[in-house]
């Protein structure tokens, strides 16, 4: 076991860890394993989350670096440390990316007709072409900006695409720079004669750039690229919390610089232009090496090729779930609770067949759910609506602070609210996170409630890629806990002992805690003890000390973190009984599970909350237990799955690096992914006959 010293450096830090998360990503769009469009769009994704990054996490650290701060971090790193090791990572990330894009993926990608070309690759009729297109479809909507007496440096909006020009007068030797937009309304990739042709829409406008500056010489062409920090700060005493958010966007458009991206060709004196006018550090400079702003590969993902993509999954519908009528799932969910995993069990007849069927049934009188993120073709506004129309109550919690989909959610609750809709915004020093609904039934002489509560947002198109768990539930204790939540945050008081929930920031923490130490207690007394936990992010430091502490008292421990976890395991002393995986694959491992075994006690938990400082004290999340059965059953499942996995999981090391795992030479390929979407096909056969 490697010597780790634990005393100096218990925990990993948080920003590197990020971006081993994308490294890992970035290993599945190496993989040759994977179909080749999947790889494609892993390459995407993994600039896609670096802009994500930037935009919070390097915002974050230049905010403090600006305030002088000194406070080491929880690993012990000051802020321009951890700058400087971010520098150091994301320029090797970027490189290996750059590297893989041009050397692996374009040559795969041609090998099957499918051609990221030039211009200089097209033949006469080709160009003939692409020069009409260019005349009609790209040159009327581009402006170039000249810098110059009267010409200030122009506004560059983050993650926008530029080409930086050096262009001279023949004439006079007058040299300007001049900024041209890469249309952002446009593709990215311009599809070019009958033989697959793909040209970046950049190459294509540096090729016509004299139509754009006629007369002149174009002395230098180079990409960059712009992130502006994307983080919102609302005010703890915002009265109107709509407009706080609203002003909050608009302060987002003009937000510091926090990245600059360029073509590693160009020109020292146009770096230190752009350094200058941006007032950006040198130390966010990042050369690229290749193509800027590989997040648009999504388009060439498009591309009408089923034979290089996952076979479609189709989702799975429970029989339990496939009632002819809508008042039996009403009847199904008293009968038992009922578990579903998404995408493997469809969301469309499940959480959405809920809130229909809610709408619909003259004995509901209530409606009431919670919005983070959610999508345009979701069942839940017209649910919400159609319930309102009916003289249902019908409430719609909507937090606006949902980064980055602040402002489809403000749309949202405008148009609920027109129609009827009671909508409420929650909280400026409160994130709502929780994922829950409740339905209120009358039947014979008395209310019944029923509730759905989840790990995932309503969230259509997400459910379909995302892999979440959700439990339907006519839990009288649980039912009222529920509203007493709902009416915790559309009221005006403080929220009385909860009878079964877990929530933050009331007493999740405390329970968890509790949880944990009752574990390490049976262990200390010689019984049978372990915890596995799957979250997303796990960087709370007191929740990482409880853990070290239950290992040393002899709990074993296995975590499924999907991306950040500060946590060091396997050291001794510290955390030798406790081991750290990560599952990446098609779907985006999403839910959070909770499985404490004390002794002869069991108990197993599910809801929206990572173990992270934010989730725990500054938002509101709620956690479920679990206590029929088959559906602790269903999570057993899971955390087996996850934990056997041998294809797309990857092992923690004390050091901090993540290790791939692999099948054992007697070992079959064993992917969780896989074993979930096998259990729904077998589920669909009919049994046999008797």
């Amino acid at each position: 076991m490697p010597t780790i010293d634990a005393a100096a450096s218990p925990l990993l830090n948080r920003e590197l860890s990020w971006l081993d998360l994308n490294e890992r990503v970035l290993d599945l769009a190496a993989d040759t394993d994977e179909p080749l469009l999947e790889r494609v769009k892993f390459c995407g994704i993994f600039s896609t989350n670096l802009d994500e990054f930037f935009m919070v996490r390097v915002a974050g650290i230049l905010d403090q670096i600006a305030a002088n701060v000194s406070v080491l971090s929880p690993d012990g790193r000051t802020p321009q440390g951890a700058l400087a090791e971010v520098h150091a990572r994301v320029s090797e990330l970027t490189a290996a990316q750059s590297k893989l894009w041009k050397n692996v993926l374009c040559p795969a990608l041609a090998d099957e007709g499918v051609f990221v070309a030039s211009v200089s690759d097209t033949t006469e009729e080709e160009l003939a072409d692409l020069e009409t297109r260019y005349a009609q479809q790209i040159y009327p909507v581009l402006t170039p900006l000249a810098v110059g007496p009267g010409q200030p440096f122009p506004y560059i909006s983050g993650l926008s695409l530029s080409l930086g020009v050096t262009v001279r007068d023949p004439e006079t030797g007058e040299e300007r720079f001049a900024r041209v937009k890469v249309p952002e309304a446009l593709p990215r990739f311009v599809a070019v004669g009958r033989r697959g042709l793909m040209i970046p829409l950049e190459r294509v406008i540096s090729h016509y750039l004299t139509w754009l500056f006629p007369g002149m010489d174009v002395v230098e062409r180079a990409a960059f690229r712009v992130t502006r920090d994307g983080d919102t700060e609302i005010s703890d005493d915002a009265d109107d919390l709509l407009q706080a958010v609203e002003s909050e966007l608009m302060r987002r458009r003009f937000g510091a610089v926090v990245r600059l991206e360029v073509a590693s060709s160009m020109s020292r004196s146009i770096v230190t232009r752009l350094e200058e006018r941006l007032l950006v550090r040198s130390d966010v400079v990042y050369p690229i090496h290749g193509a800027l702003d590989l997040g648009d590969l999504s388009q060439l993902y498009d591309l009408d090729r089923p034979d290089l993509k996952y076979e479609p999954w189709v989702p799975h519908t429970q029989r339990r779930l496939s009632a002819p009528k809508d008042n039996d799932l009403f009847d199904e969910i008293a009968t038992a609770d009922i578990v579903v995993q998404h995408p493997y069990d469809s969301f469309a007849t499940s959480v959405e067949s809920f809130v229909r069927a809610a709408a619909k049934d003259q004995r509901v009188v209530t409606l009431k759910t919670t919005v983070y993120r959610t999508s345009h073709d979701s069942a839940l506004a017209p649910a919400l609506i159609e319930a309102a129309e009916h003289g249902k109550q019908s409430v719609c919690v909507v937090e606006l602070k949902a980064r980055f989909d602040e402002r489809r959610n403000i749309e949202w609750a405008r148009a609920l609210e027109q129609a009827g809709v009671h909508v409420v915004y929650g909280f400026p020093d409160l994130k709502i996170h929780a994922k829950t609904t409740l339905v209120v039934r009358r039947e014979g002489d008395s209310l019944r409630r029923y509730v759905h509560i989840g790990t995932g947002n309503y969230h259509a198109t997400t459910a379909r890629i995302y892999e979440d768990v959700g439990v339907f539930t006519a839990d009288p204790e649980i039912g009222a806990d529920v509203a007493d939540l709902f009416n915790f945050v559309t009221g005006f008081a403080r929220p009385q002992e909860f009878r079964k929930l877990l929530v933050a920031p009331f007493n999740l923490r405390a329970k968890l805690v509790d949880q944990i130490r009752s574990v390490a207690a049976a262990a200390a007394a010689g019984e049978h003890a372990r915890i596995r936990i799957k979250v997303n992010n796990i960087t709370d430091p007191a929740i990482i000390e409880e853990l070290y502490r239950a290992s040393q008292a002899g709990v074993e421990i296995d975590l499924v973190v999907r991306a950040i976890c500060m946590l060091r395991p396997g050291v001794d002393g510290l955390s030798e009984r406790i081991r750290v995986r990560s599952v990446l694959g098609r779907f985006l491992e999403h839910s959070r599970l909770f499985c404490f075994e004390a002794g002869e006690a069991k108990t197993y938990l599910l809801g929206s909350a990572d173990l992270m400082e934010r989730n725990l004290d500054h938002r509101i999340e709620v956690v479920v237990p679990a206590e029929a059965p088959h559906v602790r059953a269903e999570i057993e499942a899971i955390f087996k799955s996850l934990l056997t996995d041998n294809v797309q999981a990857w092992e923690l090391r004390p050091d901090g690096s993540w290790a791939r795992a692999q099948p054992k030479k007697s070992e079959r390929k064993r992917s969780a992914q896989t074993v979930a979407m096998r259990r729904r096909i077998r589920a669909r056969r009919p049994a046999p006959p008797a």
